[in-house]
């Protein structure tokens, strides 16, 4: 039995990176459900100002981040240093593993020696309280599990050492949104956890997972020892090695994946990591009613408050906003903003029609992931959540440095991501 407060991440519907994107064509003429909502046409952005103007960090008593640290980090006082092997290499994170209960011994063995197989790695996948909210945690050896982050955060010696002490990382996005005092302390793991001191802000670059610890930190609050495994794969044998993986898990356990591969269309691939898009550009659209029902449930909102991890009816972050609008128009979407923007084909900005979605990289520890994301209204307008201390806003849409692209929904790949189905 687990504590309370920690709950198994049987589904982590995630996105470590599109591995190929894929360009639309002309948007379909039945789409444009054109409501203007009396804004007049604007120009949009095009500059390299921040979609999030920069939340200040926030810091607990007495705490001073580390100037040469990569990412957002502190050393404790009186902390011991532990060793943490330095970085060599980053791999892809491509498949997880995901189980209950401990996994057999063998399997860790076994995934290794499947062609293609690059890295393996056991980790402890759960949710539990964080700072009052339920995040996706991963409970890790720091000298080994590093090379499988985002690169900023892997080559973060601070933020592993502080991890190796007992200490929890968060994602950047979250310490800054939900105000987590770096160097100070979170409750972790509900009524009956413990509270942890937070070492430092580095995003993973898997699509909502918010915090590490390590393995014995997250089997002291619960977790099942080695209830999971991350997987990195030759990109050619992706499809072979998760079917092969899924005949080796045993009943219960489940094969995520943390990348989707999608063909261009065209007899290549187009895009890279951190590239909305995902799908064919032939695939259904959402219907022009329900695209006016979603724009109109998302108008609705305007004025409300933005609350990190709130998706709806009352406050909202940028993703919740989204999925929330959407499920008034009965279309089931992804939680996170990196699985969002796999939930339908890229769209030129060109063709943009009200109803597509703009996604956004907001975060220096992973300049690839994607954080953000707004809904393009039409006549150069959209609407996001955009941070703390902000209410839900009509601006004008945004193209600068931070942008990573637009994509048209569709329903039957949002709702198949969304279900953790690859």
């Amino acid at each position: 039995m687990l504590s309370a407060g920690v709950v198994i991440l049987a589904v982590l519907g995630t996105l470590a990176g599109v591995l190929a994107a894929v360009v639309s064509g002309a948007p379909s003429t039945d789409l444009a459900a054109r409501q203007s909502f009396g804004l007049p046409a604007v120009r949009p952005s095009a500059g390299d100002a921040p979609v999030i103007a920069g939340v200040p960090l926030t810091l607990g008593a007495d705490a001073v981040p580390l100037p040469d640290s990569t990412v957002p980090a502190v050393r404790l006082a009186g902390a011991r240093e532990p060793t943490v092997a330095p970085l060599h290499a980053t791999v892809q994170p491509d498949l997880l593993i995901v189980a209950p209960s401990t996994l057999p011994a063998g399997l860790l063995t076994a995934v290794s020696r499947l062609p293609g197989v690059v890295a393996t790695e056991r980790i402890e996948a759960v949710r539990m309280q964080v700072n009052g909210a339920e995040t996706a945690v991963v409970g890790v050896d720091p000298s080994q599990f590093r090379s499988f982050a985002a690169r900023p955060t892997g080559a973060s010696d601070a933020l592993w050492e502080g991890v190796a002490n007992g200490g929890i990382a968060v994602s950047y996005t979250m310490g800054k949104l939900d105000k987590v005092p770096l160097g100070g302390s979170v409750l972790v793991g509900g009524r009956t956890g413990k509270r942890l001191h937070v070492v430092a802000f580095g995003t993973l670059g898997i699509g909502g997972v918010d915090a590490v610890m390590s393995d014995a930190t997250a089997q002291a609050l619960g977790a099942p020892a080695g209830n999971a495994i991350v997987v990195s794969v030759r990109t050619a044998n992706f499809t072979a090695d998760s079917a092969a993986i899924g005949r080796l898990v045993p009943k219960g356990a489940r094969v995520e994946p943390l990348v989707s591969l999608v063909n261009s269309g065209t007899g290549g691939t187009a895009g890279a990591g951190g590239t909305a898009g995902a799908g064919t550009a032939t695939s259904a659209s959402v219907p022009t009613a329900a695209l006016d029902t979603m724009l109109s449930a998302a108008m609705s909102r305007r004025g409300l408050p933005y609350v990190w991890g709130a998706a709806g009816p009352s406050s909202f972050d940028c993703s919740g906003l989204v999925q929330w609008s959407f499920a008034q128009a009965g279309i089931v979407m992804p939680r996170v903003a990196a699985d969002q923007a796999l939930s339908g084909p890229a769209v030129p900005v060109s063709q943009l029609e009200p109803g597509d979605l703009l996604f956004y990289h907001t975060d220096p520890t992973a300049p690839q992931y994607i954080s953000h994301v707004a809904i393009y209204l039409g006549n150069g307008w959209m609407i996001q959540a955009p941070e703390p201390g902000q209410d839900v806003e009509v601006v004008p849409a945004a193209f600068g440095s931070e942008f990573a692209g637009a994509i048209r929904v569709s329903p039957a790949q949002a709702a198949s991501v969304a279900s953790g189905i690859a």
